[in-house]
């Protein structure tokens, strides 16, 4: 086999590994996470107290659930929901413009009452070490004050005194958007001096089903000290995490939805990520915040429950002054590819009013952007064509001597300025950008429910037309792993054509492992999202005009 049956092999054998590895493989354990599994209980040298969680799941539903409990409305622009007045938590959120399925009416409901089988709810409080304080828990009725309902305009005020009279108030705000901010304030009107540390947890009784994709975190989350901890559900249920820090948040996160707790500043604090029946995310400040007889004090939480649209958390991040809140987003490793992508888009969608046209443009200027790179490699892959015949005869002339056979070829190669090599550089090119595009589809928000034309109702999801069906004409729904598209197909087509333009390998067999990769890929390819391959098709038809016009200038020069 000469070097450039050598090269095209590697070629081949390097896009299906680096596609697999993508895409299909486990990820490789990442070394941040492993330094910190090894010191993943930290043995915390505050006197903070633990926080438990003896709340008992019924089985009731979820309207059940809200109609048994006194409860304060919120709304604003976005969400809508209460907060429970038994044990003061939020317990009760629904996005109002997402819906769970395309054009459905059923809006997207993220927490749910503490009783409920699926329950998913945040609350704040204080815990102390002294057992003969009583203070308000779970089970705690609170006592409205003013106002009974929590919008931007107008906040609430929750209170409870306990027999030691010292009273405890919890001032609630929401913005016009996701945040909500939690005041709490202790009043002793005692004669002696206590110590509270007042802590936030969000706690989730089940794990929701998962679709591993291997690209996405979904699970608990925080940024502790500048540092990205990212957990499993699995993870936590196996082994309890815990770390110390100065500053950061933590939260759970889900693929388009993120509940978080951001602590007050400047304050030292303790997280735990565990399981013991539920899903805990918590935090407690390690350092005693000291009431004395009359005396007042006070600490703020921030709680952002949010759909994860871009300019939001982005905005969160910077005018709340929250590290590293941006990557709520599972950007990946690739962040500083797949971000500023995803910006690019977004602009071109603003423009368009269309994120597939956006797609589209998006495809042009990545081939403006490499366009003197593929076209060395196009001219070098075009003088590869055009020397075929001599190289034929080289073979035919050195087959009984393979040292001869490579030495004259290059030779050849060296005489013609020939780089064969260079042809493998417009499958490299594309690699990083079509693992970005798919990243962007696959975790913005935005991107979700975003029509193209046609047929084509959501470019975040799979071509849902299937040639078992002649693409709809038969009146046959065949089953997902048969559903291979119109614009799969197209995407194999165009790789196929392009095929033709690439000098063909003398080896036979070679060639038939060659004419097989489009519908190899086709069919790997067809569950992707719709956009990705769209990006794909769109950039092969580009690839296809710029080699034909450089194989045809070549030829032209050559002949001369």
């Amino acid at each position: 086999m000469d070097s450039k049956n050598v090269i095209a092999a590697i070629s081949l054998s390097a896009a299906v590994i680096i596609i697999y590895g993508l895409f299909f493989a486990p990820p490789p354990p990442d070394p941040k996470k492993i330094n910190n599994e090894k010191n993943n209980i930290v043995e915390s040298t505050s006197e903070a107290p633990s926080l438990d969680q003896n709340v008992e799941v019924s089985k009731i539903s979820r309207n059940e659930a809200i109609k048994n409990e006194d409860r304060v409305q919120f709304e604003n622009s976005t969400v809508i929901g209460s907060i429970s007045l038994v044990g003061g938590s939020i317990d009760d959120l629904t996005f109002k413009k997402y819906t769970n399925t395309l054009n459905g009416d059923d809006n997207v409901i993220l927490l749910n009452p503490k009783k409920v089988e699926d329950g998913y709810y945040i609350e704040t409080g204080w815990a102390t070490a002294n057992k003969n304080i009583n203070l308000p828990n779970s089970k705690t009725i609170w006592t409205i004050e003013g106002n009974n309902k929590l919008t931007p305009n107008s906040p609430i005020k929750l209170s409870w005194t306990n027999d030691q009279n010292i009273k405890f108030i919890k001032d609630i705000s929401i913005d016009d958007q996701y945040l909500f901010k939690v005041n709490q304030t202790i009043i002793n009107n005692s004669e002696k001096t206590y110590n509270f540390y007042p802590y936030g947890q969000i706690i989730r009784n089940l794990a929701p089903e998962i679709i591993d994709f291997f690209i996405l975190h979904e699970g608990l989350i925080g940024v502790f000290d500048d540092q990205l901890v990212e957990e499993d559900y699995d993870d936590i249920e196996e082994k309890k995490f815990s770390i110390n820090a100065d500053k950061g948040w933590l939260g759970i996160t889900d693929k388009y939805w993120i509940t978080s707790l951001i602590p007050q500043e400047n304050r030292k604090f303790r997280t735990d990520f565990d399981y013991k029946n539920k899903f805990r995310a918590n935090f407690i400040e390690t350092s005693a915040t000291e009431i004395g007889a009359n005396e007042t004090k006070s600490n703020e939480i921030k709680i952002i429950i949010a759909a994860k649209e871009v300019d939001v958390i982005d905005g969160y991040a910077e005018n709340l002054n929250i590290s590293k809140y941006d990557l709520a987003i599972d950007w990946g490793w690739f962040y500083f590819l797949v971000k500023p992508l995803f910006f690019l888009i977004d602009y071109f969608f603003k423009l368009t009013g269309n994120f597939g046209i956006a797609i589209i443009l998006i495809t042009i200027c990545i081939r403006i952007v490499f366009f003197p790179l593929a076209n060395y490699s196009f001219k070098s892959m075009a003088k590869m064509k055009v020397l075929q015949p001599e190289m034929t005869r080289l073979k035919e002339l050195h087959k009984e001597d393979k040292m001869k056979l490579q030495q004259e070829m290059m030779a050849l190669y060296k005489k013609e300025k020939v780089n064969p090599v260079s042809g493998c550089l417009p499958i490299f090119i594309q690699i990083p950008f079509f693992f970005a595009i798919y990243k962007v589809l696959f975790v913005t928000l935005e991107m979700r429910h975003q029509p193209f034309y046609g047929w084509i109702k959501d470019l975040s999801e799979r071509d849902p037309t299937s040639i078992f069906n002649l693409f709809g004409l038969i009146p046959w729904d065949p089953p997902s792993f048969l559903l291979i598209g119109v614009w799969p197909c197209l995407m194999g087509l165009s790789m196929y054509l392009q095929q033709k333009l690439n000098p063909t390998p003398p080896d036979p067999i070679q060639a038939k492992i060659f004419a097989f990769f489009p519908l190899f890929l086709t069919v790997i390819l067809a569950p992707f999202p719709s956009g990705l391959v769209i990006y794909w098709t769109i950039n092969n038809i580009l690839t296809m005009a710029q080699q034909y016009v450089i194989i045809k200038r070549t030829t032209v020069k050559t002949a001369q």
